[in-house]
């Protein structure tokens, strides 16, 4: 194969292993990457791709990913972060985080900021699998990221997905002169494993027969993934911005917050216990 590298993560099931079906009969060299390791393995199986297998809720073992990439992919063309999902009771993480922020948001923080070289290098483009969540749940308190005062399953996913959004901004900001084109975006109601585990309200949907009416499958889901993957930064489409239905759409007004995103990115880099990179203005 002759196509671009490109790393997916959450891809044992849902829009990730639809995506990764899709850009490896594309020619792609896709890398996939997921919590199971009997899911992951079967879809690496069936599209001929090497895979790693990483639990996004132990940053040890996101650190050992970023690693493992690092040496054996020494060129990313696209990392796509999709892992994440809501949960259900509050918990906290053996590395003392909310589980939802972690998955969600600090988890492929992390992950990207590790691979910041390879990706400046690349000159890179970063999606970030968002969600309608966002407007509708999300209220980010950057003093209380792990929402000790106010949680929901709804308000932390709502939150996470909002993290997501402001991310790609800040990453804009600061590495889009580097070379680096990034981009959230919401998938739309895919019917996935989504909130199986969940005590949120949304299991309702995603787990009984609802999903059959309310939802659309996993190849739908990738639409606006692939046409960002696909496509070419600032000739297709924008850099740094939030797009739904392949279009740039309107989301909660704190995602428009440059001191927001500024304060999530430097309190983010101290929970991770990470300094400003290469190339990164840090102002």
């Amino acid at each position: 194969m002759t196509g671009r590298t490109i790393v997916i993560t959450g891809a044992s099931d849902g829009i990730g292993a639809a995506a990764a079906r899709r850009l490896s009969a594309a020619g792609e060299r896709v890398v996939l990457v997921g919590r199971s390791p009997v899911k992951t393995a079967e879809v690496a199986r069936e599209v001929g791709a090497p895979h790693h297998v990483a639990d996004f809720a132990r940053l040890s073992e996101v650190r050992d990913l970023a690693e493992r990439l690092a040496a054996d992919h020494p060129r990313i063309d696209v990392l796509a972060n999709n892992a994440g999902g809501i949960m259900g009771d509050r918990d906290i993480t053996e590395d003392g985080f909310e589980k939802t922020l972690q998955v969600n948001h600090l988890g492929p923080f992390l992950l990207t900021h590790l691979l910041m070289d390879t990706l400046v290098d690349s000159r890179a483009t970063v999606l970030n699998t968002s969600s309608i969540a966002a407007r509708l749940f999300g209220r980010i308190d950057v003093d209380d990221l792990n929402n000790e005062g106010d949680y929901s399953p709804e308000k932390a996913y709502g939150d996470a997905k909002l993290a997501n959004i402001l991310f790609t901004k800040e990453l804009h900001r600061r590495f889009h002169g580097s070379g680096i084109a990034t981009a959230a975006f919401h998938p739309g109601n895919v019917a996935t494993n989504f909130a199986s585990g969940s005590t949120s309200r949304m299991r309702y949907v995603y787990q009984t027969p609802l999903r059959h009416l309310a939802l659309i499958g996993p190849d739908k889901g990738t639409r606006t993934l692939l046409w960002l993957a696909n496509g070419t930064p600032g000739t297709d489409w924008t850099s740094g911005e939030y797009y739904e239905k392949k279009k740039i759409a309107t989301t909660n007004p704190q995602a428009a917050d440059a001191d927001v995103a500024h304060a999530l990115w430097e309190r983010s880099l101290d929970m991770v216990r990470l300094s400003a990179g290469r190339n990164d203005p840090g102002q």
